[in-house]
């Protein structure tokens, strides 16, 4: 009988919000299951004895409660030992988000690792999206400052994004070209994504649920007055929508490939029916607030194709 643990690699509980997190929606769900929920910080990963282990805690949600979780155990963990491991931590993708996929990859043969450690490092955010060009706004990917500047001339309103941050964080919105912006930007990110305006992002975007190669669920965010960000972080209220048939056959298109990259979790945004060109692979969010404007429970669903 293989533990009934599932480990949950993520930032801490306490930096959390549970009502809107999909981590803690879906460590919840299992929990139900009678599963023990373990929950560690990237930098608590370790390799000891050719052992993967995790310095981190055993831990029970409970929404009803002011305080929604109770740490019950302390414990340095061989991760062996879990039956699944969630890869739940925000970006930035960095070195150390890197160097945990590699230390994970040492075990996922002995545990399912959701997404898959490889595919996670393989499938960049942004530039996955490369190959999806024909269903996006106009984009580039560069830090050459003449293609920038070549890029703005033609589409007048660009939005340049870095490309391994995360949550609407550092995007900046160019209505005229300033040169020692740009550089700065490209200074602090070196190579950063440029996008057509979309000014339609007023009405909110949609972000698509993923599940094992399947679409399963759409919500939109509509940005506060005033903002472009559609992030629900950075103020953006959510809204029950259906997909256009446009963006379910881009989704379902979308939804195939990775499952062929083994990426079993992910989230894909529109705005305007135009794919704005980021896949997320590393802690795709929306679950829990899907659940609350359609009573649609994707948590469910996430664990009954996990174990199928």
């Amino acid at each position: 009988m293989i533990n009934k643990i599932v480990a949950v690699q993520g930032n801490h509980p306490s930096k959390l919000n549970p009502l809107t997190d999909t981590s803690v929606f879906l460590a919840n769900e299992i929990q139900n299951k009678k599963y023990k929920i373990f929950y560690y910080d990237p930098k608590d990963l370790s390799v000891i004895n050719s052992k993967v282990t995790a310095k981190g805690f055993f831990i029970k949600f409970n929404y009803n409660n002011k305080k929604f979780y109770k740490i019950t155990k302390k414990q340095n963990l061989d991760l062996s030992k879990c039956k699944f491991i969630l890869i739940r931590q925000d970006p930035p993708f960095n070195l150390e988000y890197i160097s945990t996929t590699y230390i994970l990859d040492t075990i996922k043969t002995k545990v399912k690792i959701i997404n898959n450690p490889t595919s996670v490092r393989n499938v960049s955010e942004k530039l996955y999206s490369s190959k999806y060009q024909k269903y996006m706004p106009a984009t580039i990917f560069t830090q050459n400052l003449d293609e920038i500047k070549k890029f703005f001339k033609k589409n007048k309103k660009v939005i340049l994004k870095p490309i391994y941050s995360f949550s609407g964080n550092d995007i900046h919105l160019l209505t005229k070209f300033n040169l020692k912006l740009v550089n700065k930007f490209i200074n602090k990110h070196d190579h950063i994504m440029c996008q057509k305006f979309l000014p339609k992002i007023s009405k909110g975007d949609k972000r698509v649920f993923i599940i094992n190669g399947k679409v399963c669920g759409a919500i939109s965010r509509v940005p506060k007055k005033g903002s472009i960000l559609s992030n629900m972080s950075k103020g953006a209220k959510p809204t029950n929508i259906k997909l256009t048939s446009k963006e379910m056959k881009i989704s379902k298109k979308i939804a195939k490939d990775l499952k062929k990259e083994n990426i079993f979790f992910a989230g894909i945004d529109f705005i305007d029916q135009k794919l704005n060109g980021d896949i997320n692979v590393t802690s795709p969010t929306g679950l829990k607030t899907l659940y609350d404007l359609s009573g649609k429970n994707l948590a469910k669903t996430f664990w009954k194709e996990l174990k199928e």
